[in-house]
């Protein structure tokens, strides 16, 4: 099948490059002409491991191209797919769909015999009939349909969720629209991973309801972690405990500096509107938006706790501000949020991360960058790990006491013990939801 995929950012070309790998032939089409000629060029724009080698394979075998032409990757195609950025809307919590709408209107123009268009975009009930008056309106004549289909992709595990998928969601409103989906879906029918057919306001309705209770869980653990601290239990083992409970789970269970990334910070806002404009609030997921903010800010306390108060003039390591590890991702980081008030107090900071400095110096002014958690320690007053990449998992404990001014280590990810840090030499160690230490003056 010929197939359009309109935007190359992170959903896009990952989805645009796996169903070129699936055999369809698929144009990838963004309005960047600098980002279109990255491509060309064998150049990944995101992190995503794998992406790089699966984009070359398919280039090779003259599946995939990439394309700047919206017009010309329309022509002929079965399906289109919108996959343009939703973002918050300022000032009211909507998602902005103002580049899905105008993605609507060109393509439009552009059809020239039957397509269904899909949205991968993830957007607010209602949102897909929107679509169809749109494209209507622009060309009465257009023969087509719409499709909701969104995406489940775990950023750093991407093309695994596309290829080996829980489940993939397709709304539609006839059978027509059906048939083509399931078409385009074949290879994952073939190895029978589920793939449920709804009406249109159903799938929408489905994605934000997914990310706002994945989002809950992460909020109530930390909750949760907070009360652990106060009353002398572990997270670690309240969470394995829970977890192990086949109605509940182990995902999403980890205790940690808040969620963040480009889908649950914009989906519960964005599904808290929508309650509201419906006048069903939606009590639960404006709850956890609240709760999430709270237990940022409980980071730079933890911090600045640890060090007795005092910031000015100190110097803090910072390993890790991505929102999770392998990624590039930036977007509502926990690290936006507690390295600008370190800052603010008066730390100097050095940051360590494997991919984060491309956005992150620009969007972290004022750090300095070094290439290791060693370097970052070299009279450092405190070390901070924000995000827990593998890099950091299996640290030299006692080589970074050493090498530290004040050994003071705050593990926002429960990476090791404070038995751990003890041992290494550390005077002082905090974590989330569980003991922490302090060595006697």
């Amino acid at each position: 099948m010929k197939i359009a995929m309109i935007g190359t950012g992170y959903v896009g070309l990952v989805s645009g490059v796996c169903f070129s790998d699936f055999g369809h032939d698929v144009v990838c089409v963004d309005k960047n002409p600098d980002k279109i000629a990255m491509l060309e060029r064998g150049e990944v724009p995101i992190y995503e491991p794998g992406l790089d080698a699966l984009i070359e394979k398919n280039v090779e075998a003259g599946r995939l191209t990439f394309s700047t032409d919206l017009s010309a990757a329309v022509d002929g195609a079965e399906a289109v797919f919108i996959a343009v950025g939703t973002p918050t809307r300022r000032g009211d919590g909507h998602a902005d769909l103002s580049y899905v709408m105008a993605a609507a209107e060109e393509i439009a123009q552009a059809l020239t015999g039957y397509a269904v268009v899909v949205t991968k975009s993830t957007v607010p009930v209602g949102t897909n009939r929107q679509v169809k008056r749109t494209i209507a309106k622009a060309n009465p004549s257009a023969e087509f349909d719409v499709a909701s289909n969104p995406e489940f992709l775990r950023e750093g595990a991407a093309i695994e969720d596309f290829m080996k998928p829980d489940r993939v969601i397709v709304g539609v409103q006839n059978d027509r629209a059906a048939d083509l989906m399931s078409e385009i879906y074949r290879p994952l029918y073939l190895r029978e991973f589920p793939i449920i057919t709804t009406d249109l306001e159903s799938a929408e309705m489905i994605k934000y309801a997914a990310n706002a209770f994945l989002a809950t869980k992460i909020t109530f653990i930390n909750e949760i972690a907070a009360l652990c601290e106060r009353v002398g239990a572990d997270i670690k083992q309240v969470s394995k405990g829970m977890g192990l409970d086949g109605r509940i789970g182990n995902k999403f269970l980890h205790a940690g500096p808040g969620y963040g990334g480009s889908c649950f910070p914009k989906d519960t806002k964005a599904l808290a509107r929508i309650g509201q404009d419906h006048a069903v609030p939606m009590q639960i997921t404006e709850t956890v938006i609240k709760v999430n903010d709270e237990t940022r800010r409980r980071m730079i306390e933890k911090i600045t706790d640890m060090m007795d108060g005092h910031l000015a003039g100190k110097t803090v390591a910072v390993l890790g501000v991505t929102f999770k590890p392998n990624t590039d991702d930036m977007r509502e980081a926990p690290s936006l949020t507690v390295i600008p008030a370190l800052i603010g107090a008066g730390a100097r900071v050095r940051v360590v991360d494997p991919q984060g400095r491309r956005e992150g110096e620009e969007l972290l002014p004022g750090v300095h960058w070094v290439e290791d958690a060693y370097k970052a320690a070299q009279n450092a007053d405190a070390l901070v790990i924000l995000t827990e990449w593998n890099e950091f998992r299996a640290l030299d404990l006692k080589r970074l006491a050493k090498k530290m001014a004040t050994p003071a280590l705050a593990d926002l990810r429960n990476i090791y013990s404070a038995q751990d840090a003890k041992r290494a030499g550390f005077s002082a160690y905090v974590s989330i939801g569980r003991t922490d230490f302090r060595a006697e003056a």
